[in-house]
């Protein structure tokens, strides 16, 4: 496949509502998106990166750059190339990944370009993202995380409005001070048939274990990221003093991090971000990984527009997702959503079958919430 040039455009799209979990508070969006242009198609990437670099050390500016002064030119230098013996000099989104392995980490950035030219790819083809992975459903079951809310009354309406709209399970964000008495109130309240679950975001420590186990009281489907990101062996310790199953999300970053995890018994479940873990491809292959070990899977959110989550939604369809995820609809997070909107029926979100992503900005929304583009012709 041939790239006439790639586009580097902003956005900033402001939540319904603020978003606030143990590291933070967003208030809006402000998303790099990648758009690859070829001679037959153009196709989208978005950048989950946030503004900060709060998450994980990756940030949009931060992003950008690696993009413009690295990673583009990466791919044009492969595309000037002289053809080999086969008469070809072009790219595919498995050799992107390879031309992008030589830079270190900037995972969110290398996803969105390999996406963006995946989508191009598979719209050429006139192939769905669903099917090019592997999705198995034409709908998938959906989740909602709530976020740290001033008070406990507070938190009990709003997972009733999410109830109310159709939300098959309930992410609680928790922190130290914010952990044992919402969770009861909303188990309490709401009764043991509902999923159930929470998101510490590396919030506590081993040392918390004892409170941690505390939380075994509530029958929850797992508690996600509990420690550090980067302690794999305290999280199998932990788990040996929970009956909750831990499920491991900042510190999977590749199908080899996911290895490491299962090998060592810090997780029996696996939250997978393709934009963390540097694409669908990786995310492919961690959904492999656990599927092969009889690791329960999931696919993550990180607050996307309708590109990201028609991705997202398709990698959730695929046979290993055995959870719901955090696919939730549009107006969770975005009064006006940049492609037609994503919405919940019964509880769950179809699968896009179109082309590629299966989806496409609207013009009028997009030039509205555009900040900033950049063309980098090839």
């Amino acid at each position: 496949m041939k790239i006439n040039g790639i586009e580097l455009r902003r956005i900033a799209m402001p939540l319904v509502a603020p978003f606030r979990t143990s590291f933070g508070t967003e208030t809006r969006r402000d998303v790099l998106l990648v758009r690859v242009v070829t001679p037959q198609a153009e196709g989208w990437g978005e950048c989950v990166a946030m503004s900060e670099p709060l998450y994980s050390p990756e940030y949009v500016d931060g992003a950008a750059d690696v993009l413009r002064r690295f990673m583009i030119p990466a791919l044009r230098a492969r595309l000037a190339t002289p053809a080999d013996a086969d008469g070809d000099a072009g790219l595919d989104a498995n050799l992107v990944g390879r031309l992008l392995e030589p830079f270190r980490g900037h995972r969110m950035a290398k996803a969105a370009l390999e996406t963006a030219v995946l989508d191009a790819e598979l719209r050429t083809a006139g192939r769905s993202f669903g099917s090019y992975l592997g999705a198995t459903r034409d709908r998938v079951p959906c989740g909602v995380s709530v976020g740290i809310m001033n008070s406990v009354p507070e938190l009990l309406d709003a997972v009733a409005g999410y109830l109310d709209e159709g939300y098959i399970r309930i992410k609680l964000k928790i922190e130290p001070g914010w952990d044992l008495d919402p969770v009861r109130a909303v188990r309490e309240r709401f009764g043991d048939g509902m999923l159930l679950q929470v998101d510490a975001n590396a919030a506590y420590t081993l040392a918390d274990a004892n409170h941690l186990a505390k939380l075994d009281d509530f029958d929850l489907l797992l508690i996600e990221q509990p420690l550090a990101e980067d302690d794999m062996v305290q999280h199998a310790a932990l788990a040996k003093r929970l009956r909750t199953p831990i499920c491991l999300d900042e510190s999977i970053e590749s199908a080899a991090h996911a290895a490491a995890a299962i090998s060592l018994g810090a997780c029996s479940v696996v939250n997978i971000k393709p934009g963390r873990v540097g694409g669908y491809l990786e995310a492919r292959r961690i959904h492999d990984l656990c599927r092969a070990h009889g690791v329960a899977a999931w696919c993550g959110g990180m607050l996307e527009t309708g590109l990201g989550r028609a991705a997202n939604v398709a990698l959730a369809a695929m046979p290993g997702c055995t959870l719901p995820g955090d696919t939730s609809a549009s107006r969770r997070y975005f009064a006006t959503d940049i492609t037609e909107p994503f919405e919940l029926q019964d509880g769950h979100l179809t699968v896009p079958t179109g082309p590629g992503l299966g989806v496409t900005p609207i013009p009028e929304i997009l030039e509205q919430v555009t900040t900033a583009t950049e063309w980098i012709a090839f």
